[in-house]
C-alpha cells in the first residue's frame, strides 16, 4: 500500500470505531443518549466522508455537477435530515470501503506496467580516453561513445558488446524469464540487466532513440487512448448520471400528492435509496480498469499494446497479414546444405569462403560463418589471396595459393566450360570449382521460424480466418514458405508500395486486419492496417513507430497470446457491463416501490462495483495464457 492507501485505511478504521460507539450509544437509553449518539455519528460521518463532500462542492463549482461524489453526498446528508444517522454513516462508510478496495485493485493492475519503469536507468558509466570511468546522465552519452556495465546493473543505452561477456536478463523487455548469454559482437538493448560479469558497449542509438526509452513511452502513453467501449461508458454515465438524479427528484416530489397517506418522508427516503443505487462506479471504475489489467497481462508477456482501442480492435482481428523476412522467417542467411564433389564438406566450405573472404554480402557472410565454425586455426588469409575479380551477374574469380577458385552462380560455371550437376534446392544455390574442376555446391537460405507454423495453425484456432503473406521476394520462394508454415494465400514481389495496394484489396473485403513485420519498408503498411504489429526485438525504428504492437522478442507465439488476452479483456467487460446494468435496474425498481432500503442500496452500488473490479483483476494472470 501507498502512503495515499494508508491514510485511508485509517480513516476507514477510526470512522468504523467511531460508527460501532455512536450505535452501541443509542441503545443505551439515557437522558441524553440520542444527542450523544448523533454527535459521535456526525463524527464518523465527518471522518469518512469529508473528502467526498468536498470533492463535490469543488466539482459543482467548476460545473461537474452530476458525478458519484455528489449523489453520495446528496443521498447521504438527506438521510442524515430526516433522521437515519446509521444509514448515512453507514452509506457513506462502504462507499469508502469500496473506493479503498477500487485503490487497491487499480495498483495492482498498474504495478505489472509500472514495473517495467524499473528498466529506466539512472546513469551511465562513461568510459573516458584515458581509461577512467565517470558516473553521468545517459542523456549525456553521445553515439559510439563507449561505456561500462558491471554485474547487477541496467544497461543505459542500446549498444555493441566490445569487451566482456555476460547473462543478460531482458525479461522485462521481452517477457522472456531464461537470461541471454551476450558476447564480443553482440547488440545488447538498454533495459535488459547485467546478471554477472564486466561488460564495454559501444553506443549505437542516443538514450532518447534507445530501446528502453520507446518502451516507457509506450507504456506511458497507452492509457490515454481509451477503447470504443470505454467512450461508450463514459458517454452513458453522463446522460445517465443526470437522469436519475431527475428522476430521484420527482420520486421524492409526485408521489406524496398521488398517495397523501404515505408523506413525504417515505418518499425521500426512497428517492434517497434511488441515488445511492444509481451511483455510476461499477460503469466508470470497473470497465477502464478492466482494459487497464489487459494492457498490464499483455506487457508481462511482451507484448505492448499502444492503447486500450488497438486492445479491442486485437480481439475482433479476422485476417492476419504478414511480412516474410524477418516475421515468418529469421531473416538470417545461412548455409543450409552442402553438396561435395569428390572433396570433404571442410575443403569445399573453404574454397568458397576464402573466396568471399573480402565480400561483406549477406550470401559471403553466411559461407564464412559457415566455414568459421567448422575449422580447427585461423591463419593470416590475406596473404593466401591474389588476382581478385568480380564477374557481373554471375560471381567471383580469385587465386587461393595460386591456383583459381571460382564461386558463383550456373552462368560462371558455363561460361568457364565446366562440367557442373545443377541444383534446384529451394535458396540460393552457390556452385564452387577450382582449376576448373567443379568441386560442389552449397544451397544458402534465410531459415523458416521454428515458431511459424505452430504460431499461424494456432491462430486459426482461436478464430482467425485467414492467413496471408506479402513478401517482396520471388513467387517460388514464397509458394515454399507458404507451403511450410501453412498459410491461405502468399503475394510475390511487392514493392513497398505494392504492399500498401494489396492490403487495401484485403481491407475491402471489410475485415479486421492486422499486418505483422519489421522492416523500414512495413511501416506504410503497418500504419495502414487496422492493426499494425511490429516484431520489436529486431523490427526497425520506423516499423515500431508505425505499429500499434509490439512484440518484444520476435516470438510469433506471443501474437496469439496477446489475442487471448485481448479477447478475455473483452469478455470480462462485456460481463461487467451487463452484471452492472442488470443489478442496478433491479434494486433501482425495488428502490422506487419501496421495497429497497439504503443496506440493499449500498450492496447495489459499492457491492456492485467491488465484484466488478474482482472481476476485472482475473485479468492479471497470464500463466494460463
Amino acid at each position: 500500500m501507498n502512503d495515499k492507501q494508508k491514510k485511508m485505511l485509517r480513516k476507514i478504521i477510526v470512522a468504523a470505531v467511531f460508527y460501532i460507539i455512536a450505535i452501541i450509544i443509542s441503545k443505551l437509553g439515557f437522558q441524553y443518549s440520542k444527542l450523544v449518539s448523533f454527535a459521535v455519528f456526525i463524527v464518523a460521518y465527518i471522518i469518512v466522508g469529508k473528502d467526498v463532500l468536498l470533492k463535490a462542492f469543488s466539482n459543482i463549482k467548476r460545473g461537474k455537477v452530476f458525478d458519484e461524489n455528489f449523489l453520495m453526498t446528496i443521498a447521504t446528508v438527506g438521510a442524515i435530515i430526516i433522521g437515519e444517522y446509521p444509514e448515512a454513516v453507514g452509506v457513506m462508510l462502504f462507499y469508502m470501503v469500496g473506493e479503498f478496495l477500487q485503490s487497491l485493485a487499480v495498483n495492482k493492475s498498474r504495478k505489472s506496467i509500472s514495473d517495467m519503469m524499473d528498466i529506466r536507468p539512472d546513469y551511465a558509466n562513461l568510459i573516458k580516453e584515458d581509461g577512467s570511468v565517470e558516473t553521468v546522465d545517459p542523456y549525456d552519452v553521445e553515439i559510439g561513445a563507449k561505456i561500462q556495465i558491471k554485474a547487477g546493473e541496467i544497461i543505459p543505452l542500446d549498444g555493441i558488446v566490445v569487451s566482456g561477456k555476460a547473462m543478460l536478463d531482458t525479461s522485462a523487455l521481452t517477457g522472456e524469464s531464461v537470461p541471454r548469454s551476450v558476447n564480443v559482437g553482440d547488440h545488447v538493448y538498454s533495459g535488459s540487466i547485467n546478471k554477472d560479469g564486466l561488460l564495454s558497449l559501444e553506443v549505437t542509438k542516443e538514450f532518447s532513440e534507445s530501446t528502453a526509452s520507446k518502451i516507457l513511452d509506450l507504456v506511458e502513453n497507452a492509457a490515454a487512448k481509451k477503447s470504443k467501449t470505454e467512450n461508450f461508458i463514459s458517454k452513458f454515465a453522463g446522460v445517465y448520471t443526470p437522469i436519475v438524479v431527475f428522476a430521484a427528484l420527482a420520486l421524492a416530489i409526485i408521489p406524496p400528492f398521488i398517495f397523501p397517506d404515505t408523506g413525504f418522508t417515505t418518499w425521500i427516503y426512497r428517492a434517497l435509496t434511488f441515488l445511492v443505487v444509481s451511483c455510476p462506479c461499477a460503469f466508470v471504475i470497473a470497465i477502464p480498469l478492466s482494459f487497464f489489467s489487459g494492457i498490464g497481462a499483455s506487457s508481462k508477456i511482451g507484448v505492448l499494446i499502444k492503447g486500450s482501442n488497438y486492445l479491442e480492435l486485437l480481439s475482433d482481428v479476422k485476417t492476419f497479414v504478414f511480412d516474410k523476412t524477418g516475421t515468418l522467417t529469421a531473416g538470417v542467411f545461412e548455409v543450409v546444405k552442402i553438396y561435395p564433389n569428390n572433396v570433404s564438406d571442410m575443403e569445399l566450405l573453404e574454397n568458397a569462403a576464402l573466396a568471399e573472404e573480402y565480400s561483406s554480402h549477406p550470401i559471403a557472410v553466411s559461407i564464412k560463418k559457415a566455414y568459421e565454425e567448422l575449422k580447427e586455426e585461423s591463419g593470416n588469409l590475406s596473404e593466401r589471396l591474389s588476382d581478385l575479380t568480380e564477374v557481373a551477374g554471375q560471381g567471383i574469380s580469385i587465386k587461393v595459393d595460386g591456383e583459381t577458385v571460382l564461386v558463383g552462380n550456373d552462368k560462371l560455371m558455363t561460361s568457364n566450360n565446366i562440367e557442373f550437376e545443377k541444383c534446384d534446392d529451394f535458396g540460393t544455390i552457390v556452385y564452387v570449382a577450382k582449376n576448373n574442376v567443379f568441386l560442389g555446391t552449397i544451397v544458402i537460405n534465410d531459415r523458416i521460424k521454428e515458431t511459424s507454423k505452430e504460431s499461424l495453425a494456432a491462430l486459426k484456432n482461436i478464430g482467425i480466418q485467414k492467413n496471408v503473406m506479402l513478401t517482396g521476394d520471388t513467387k517460388e520462394v514464397a509458394d515454399i514458405v507458404a507451403r511450410e508454415v501453412g498459410l491461405d494465400y502468399a503475394y510475390a514481389q511487392l514493392l513497398p508500395q505494392d504492399k500498401v495496394d494489396k492490403l487495401e484489396e484485403i481491407l475491402a473485403e471489410k475485415n479486421t486486419t492486422a499486418y505483422v513485420g519489421d522492416g523500414i519498408n512495413d511501416a506504410p503498411v503497418l500504419a495502414r492496417a487496422d492493426v499494425g504489429i511490429a516484431m520489436g526485438g529486431i523490427g526497425s525504428d520506423a516499423a515500431i513507430e508505425a505499429a500499434d504492437v509490439v512484440i518484444m522478442d520476435d516470438n510469433l507465439d506471443n501474437i496469439v497470446k496477446g489475442i487471448k488476452v485481448a479477447k478475455r479483456t473483452m469478455s470480462i467487460a462485456k460481463q461487467n457491463i451487463v452484471f452492472a446494468i442488470g443489478v442496478k435496474v433491479i434494486f433501482l425498481l425495488l428502490a422506487a416501490i419501496g421495497f429497497g432500503t439504503m443496506w440493499e442500496a449500498v450492496f447495489a452500488d459499492v457491492g456492485v462495483t467491488v465484484l466488478c473490479i474482482i472481476n476485472a483483476m482475473r485479468n492479471l494472470q497470464v500463466e494460463n495464457i
